[in-house]
């Protein structure tokens, strides 16, 4: 009698190529061989040669989804561009996060009462969470690293106010004293990248005296080094940023690069430049320019995750829609960006109203939720130690 193990290898694999990231643990289980096969789907070089479109995750309207976007039609004159599926993560329903971070496998989610951490291995379907040492607070920044520690970034009145550590290992929180001459601006983002944390920051100086004090500053990319646990030199970013108002927003490519968006907000156009690393480590960066668009709006503050796809030489930036008056909703969005002036924006649905107002410089808009995307998510095989000890300690760090 033939048996589901009967099934030729490239039958399986077929199979399993049209399985959800999130489903492909449940596999596992039917029988060696196709345990074999799951594993080289997803970790194997057919992993690498099958990956024809952006798989990860999202916060969209405080929920954490998974995203599968496939760019093979975007081009193409008879419509055949297939929209995003994006799902709603059902094992993690009853959660609503405020903030998303990936790295190497391991979703790091922030739930939106600020009230604990909890970390999910989306392919082994486990789950971790975290007690703070002391409250987290809304405007706090985390990043985590391949050995399994957390940097959580602190903030009194949108200025950094102290850092930590968390160590999985110890369940324990350390308290970094550092004191750096340059800060880390919400709502900008740290990204992971073989096994370090990048983040842009901005260096200000007061130059004359008296009445004639001006404040100058300067953006930088600056790592942290989870090895060494200390920052590293500030690094050159791809542009000109002396004094200039700019949105710079950062994405990780395959683990391998980094890739940077930024725009100056002084502008009318709303020309975005995308460029990516040549080289990258804690204490060196070189870089090379991706594209560059006129794409007619300023991408808001609050968004601007991106993913770039560099074969089919596109950019995707999630934002909101453009705001116009007349609009009772608004649209999550988005906005492919392509070479010879290619600009698709697919809306994504829509953004879920706050109830709450913001107040910026001569105007008042609604609170909306943005979409935040991660970078493209490769399968763990990491073990969360579920059983922790009992207890979170708190130590210092010097």
């Amino acid at each position: 009698m033939t048996t589901i193990a009967d099934l030729p290898g490239d039958l399986v694999e077929e199979i399993l190529s049209r399985v959800p990231l999130t489903s492909l643990r449940a596999t596992r289980s039917t029988c060696k061989k196709w345990n074999a096969l799951s594993k080289n789907q997803i970790f194997g070089r057919k992993a690498t040669a099958a990956r024809k479109q952006f798989m990860g995750f999202m916060m969209k309207d405080s929920r954490l989804c998974s995203i599968e976007f496939d760019l093979q039609g975007i081009r193409n004159e008879d419509g055949n561009f297939v929209d995003p599926s994006i799902k709603q993560v059902s094992i993690l329903n009853q959660v609503e996060v405020s903030n998303v971070f990936h790295c190497d496998g391991l979703l790091l989610c922030v739930l939106e009462d600020n009230s604990r951490l909890l970390v999910w291995n989306p392919y082994l379907g486990q789950t971790r969470w975290i007690q703070p040492r002391n409250t987290f607070m809304r405007h706090d920044r985390y990043d985590k690293n391949r050995n399994h520690k957390i940097l959580r970034i602190f903030y009194v009145i949108d200025r950094v106010s102290g850092f930590e550590i968390y160590d999985f290992s110890s369940n324990s929180w350390k308290v970094l004293h550092v004191t750096p001459d340059w800060e880390i601006m919400p709502p900008r983002r740290g990204v992971s990248l073989k096994g370090n944390t990048y983040f842009p920051a901005q260096k200000r100086t007061i130059v004359g005296v008296g009445t004639r004090r001006i404040i100058k500053s300067e953006d930088f990319l600056v790592c942290f080094d989870f090895t060494r646990e200390r920052f590293g030199p500030l690094l050159p970013l791809p542009f000109h940023s002396y004094n200039l108002r700019l949105f710079v927003s950062l994405s990780c490519v395959r683990d391998e690069q980094l890739a940077v968006l930024y725009q100056r907000l002084d502008t009318y156009d709303g020309t975005v430049e995308f460029c990516v690393t040549d080289k990258i480590d804690p204490n060196a960066v070189s870089w090379s320019m991706f594209l560059k668009q006129v794409i007619g709006f300023t991408v808001k503050p609050c968004a601007g995750s991106f993913f770039i796809d560099q074969e089919k030489k596109v950019a995707v930036v999630f934002d909101i829609d453009v705001y116009k008056k007349v609009k009772e909703c608004r649209y999550q969005t988005a906005h492919i960006i392509g070479q010879d002036g290619y600009l698709k924006a697919v809306n994504i649905g829509q953004a879920r109203d706050l109830g709450r107002t913001t107040g910026v410089p001569s105007s008042v808009v609604k609170g909306f939720c943005f979409p935040l995307v991660c970078s493209s998510y490769v399968p763990s095989l990491v073990q969360l130690q579920i059983n922790q000890p009992q207890g979170i300690r708190n130590e210092s760090y010097d």
